[in-house]
């Protein structure tokens, strides 16, 4: 299991300083949330920081996949706006784009996104018109490229659920490099069946997993054990899933002791990852 740490964990530090403490901790990779001062696709000379930050990644042997959910880089009065259902959507395609041109540039495993809260004043339909052609726009983008989408269902959003996904998955046709992003504390808060029926069930599908703890119908991402998760099984169905990818902590609200979390948090993840052999053997006899 390829364990990795969400920098947006780390927004209190320089980039180069999080990705030095969350490589000496010993994971394997980042998420990377692009935002202000961390790689910030609007700041000046993008491309000399995009190939630092590359050379930084493969020094430190970190993988990295990159994440899009900064709350005010595009716009410093309302949270993670614009949307792709927004009247000016056309601001979060074009931080689609960059993020996508930065994903390859940094040789990431996959550049992750999600719909949106659905406007107050828009009507469903008009919402989902907009997010399948906001979403077919990235994936044009992302195939030129050669880089693979994760799409995040999220609570409260107008893709909240692992169907949904599929909804917008079948609207777009089924295209190739159109995964999904698959929070397991997500799982937990609003999906009807176990976590871990809910990694089998995308396995085929998977391209990004973000990992913390949660409470059934609270959207709050927890320290693991402070939820209701029983993760040792959570593990073996990623490992039964084949699923190769970087699995990142995302514990955004936990800044201000971002390596002690960190640090627990692997130690955790690294006990549950034992446990969940000897989950698979019992389910074997």
């Amino acid at each position: 299991m390829r364990f990795g740490y969400g920098t947006n964990g780390f927004a209190n530090h320089r980039l180069a300083d999080a990705l030095d403490v969350i490589a000496d901790l010993g994971y394997a990779g980042v998420a990377l949330t692009l935002d202000h001062s961390h790689l910030d696709p609007y700041a000046e000379g993008l491309g000399h920081r995009v190939a630092e930050v590359a050379d930084r990644l493969r020094a430190l042997d970190l993988a990295v996949v990159v994440e899009t959910g900064a709350r005010y880089l595009l716009d410093p009065r309302r949270k993670h706006a614009p949307t792709l259902l927004d009247d000016d959507r056309g601001l979060r395609v074009d931080f689609l784009r960059r993020a996508i041109a930065i994903g390859a540039d940094l040789g990431a495993e996959a550049v992750s996104f999600w719909s949106g809260v659905q406007p107050v004043a828009l009507d469903r339909a008009t919402a989902w018109d907009r997010l399948v052609d906001g979403s077919a726009r990235a994936l044009d983008a992302a195939q030129c490229l050669g880089v693979p989408l994760g799409f995040e269902p999220e609570p409260g959003m107008l893709v909240e659920t692992i169907g949904h996904w599929r909804t917008l998955h079948e609207a777009l046709g089924e295209p190739d490099g159109f995964g999904i992003t698959l929070d397991i504390g997500h799982c937990r808060c609003n999906e009807p069946d176990p976590v871990a029926a809910c990694v089998a069930t995308v396995a085929e599908h998977l391209v990004n997993v973000q990992i913390d703890d949660m409470r059934q119908g609270v959207h709050e991402h927890l320290e693991f054990g402070d939820g209701e998760i029983d993760f040792p099984p959570v593990l073996r169905a990623l490992t039964d899933a084949g699923y190769r990818g970087l699995v990142s902590v995302e514990l955004p609200r936990h800044c201000h002791a971002a390596p002690a979390v960190a640090a627990r948090s692997l130690g955790f993840l690294r006990e549950a990852e034992k446990a969940s052999r000897h989950h698979g053997e019992r389910s074997a006899e």
